[in-house]
This record gives structure tokens, sequence and C-alpha cells, in this order.
């Protein structure tokens, strides 16, 4: 097996050159993606039978719960990947993919708290779908505090990848809390194994929105990633020569 590609990937370099092309089109189609979701879902799905045009708020929700789980994913590879190989960019994806999980989280609380008012009559229960899902918004802001918390840079990060993996084992509760538990949070509604319970009319917009905040975590990941290599090799020469740009 060629595992070169794996190796250009721990390059800052590579990757800085590689994804300043990609980054352009990734944006565009992730904005086009995002527009047609929120018109779609918002303007031409449906009203539902039981919850009204409450229900709406899932085209925000839902997707930003998808990308805070398998963002949470992508950390902690990241971090394993960096304890195993000792590559320095796997632990600048790391960091950068802590406060844009973290930021998914809290838009999902906000909004299933928003969604939770007119369904449940209340904006909070200690329910255990969003309870675990609080439990991983501190898993982020942990990680954050944790990297921020030793002078020396290698310790901080291999600490950030332990608490990272650590942390994984909160993700399967967040999946299967509504199964496992009796709770208020409704079950699954997209499902790749069985029947979806949502009608393909308003299931279609909410499959839009989630390829457009895919698009999204990927454009910011990328992007946050950059920053911090431009700041961590900015001794080197050809991030010189592109300051001087």
């Amino acid at each position: 097996m060629n595992w070169q590609w794996f190796h250009r990937l721990g390059s800052p370099r590579w990757f800085y050159e590689k994804t300043s092309r990609w980054m352009p089109w990734l944006l565009s189609v992730t904005l086009l993606l995002l527009a047609v979701g929120v018109v779609w879902g918002l303007g031409y799905a449906p009203m539902d039978s039981k919850q009204g045009n409450s229900y709406r708020i899932i085209y925000i929700h839902v997707p930003a719960a998808f990308l805070a789980l398998a963002g949470y994913y992508v950390m902690a590879i990241a971090g394993a990947v960096g304890i195993i190989w000792q590559m320095k960019m796997s632990y600048t994806v790391m960091r950068a993919a802590a406060p844009i999980g973290a930021v998914l989280t809290f838009l999902a609380l906000v909004t299933g708290a928003l969604w939770g008012k007119p369904t449940w009559g209340t904006w909070w229960v200690w329910d255990a779908r969003i309870t675990s899902m609080l439990i991983l918004l501190f898993l982020y802001l942990g990680i954050i505090a944790l990297q921020g918390a030793y002078q020396q840079q290698r310790t901080a990060n291999k600490a950030c990848a332990i608490l990272a993996l650590v942390g994984t084992v909160n993700i399967p509760i967040i999946y299967k809390s509504v199964d496992w538990w009796f709770t208020l949070h409704q079950p699954a509604t997209l499902k790749l194994v069985g029947e979806s319970s949502i009608d393909p009319s308003m299931a279609y917009p909410l499959l839009v929105m989630i390829a457009g905040f895919y698009g999204l975590y990927s454009w910011l990941l990328m992007h946050w990633v950059r920053a911090d290599i431009l700041q961590s090799e900015s001794k080197t020469q050809w991030v010189k020569e592109i300051v001087v740009k």
C-alpha cells in the first residue's frame, strides 16, 4: 500500500498549498447547499401535522448536532494519530476541531431549547440525550482549556489527545440514549438502517442542510488549521514569502 499521501498530510506546507486550491470551490458548493436547504426547508417543506411550523428548527438543530458528534471523532482520531505517529499536523487538526465542535454543540443545545419550549412546554429538562450533549460541550471546552493550561505545546497536545480519546465513550451514549432510557427527546428521524420516520418532503431539504453543514465544517476546519500553520511556521521561508505577497 502506498502511504505517500498520508505522509504528505503531515507536511504543513503541502496542506496549506493544496487547501488554497480546494477552499474556494468548497465554500461555493457549501453556500449553495445551505441556501437551497434553508429556502427549501423554511419556505417550501410542508407544515407538520402535530408541531406546526415549530419543527422547522430541525433544519438547523439536526445538522448542528450531527456535526458536533462527527467533529468529536475527527478531533479524537487526529489526537490518536498524533500520539501514535507523532505527526505535528494531526495535533494542529485536533486543536482546530475543538472550538468548531464547541460552537456546533452549543448551537445544537440552543436550537434544541427553542424547539423544546413549544413542544414540551419548557426550555430545558435533564433528559438523557440533552444531558449527554451538555457533557459533550464540556468535553470540547475542557480540551480548549487544557490546551492553554500547559506552557509546553507537546505536553498540552498529548494531554488533549488523551482527553479526546477518553471522551469518545460519550458519543455512542448520545446516539443510543433515546433507545436505552425513557426520554422526552424523540428517536432519530433519519436512519441508515431501517425506515426513517420523517416524510420525504421534509427529509430531502434536511439532507441538503446536513450536506451543507458538512461542507461548512470542512471549510472552517481547513481555515483554522491554515491559520495555525501560519502562526507555528512563521519563521520558515515559505511562510515569509506568503506574508510578503
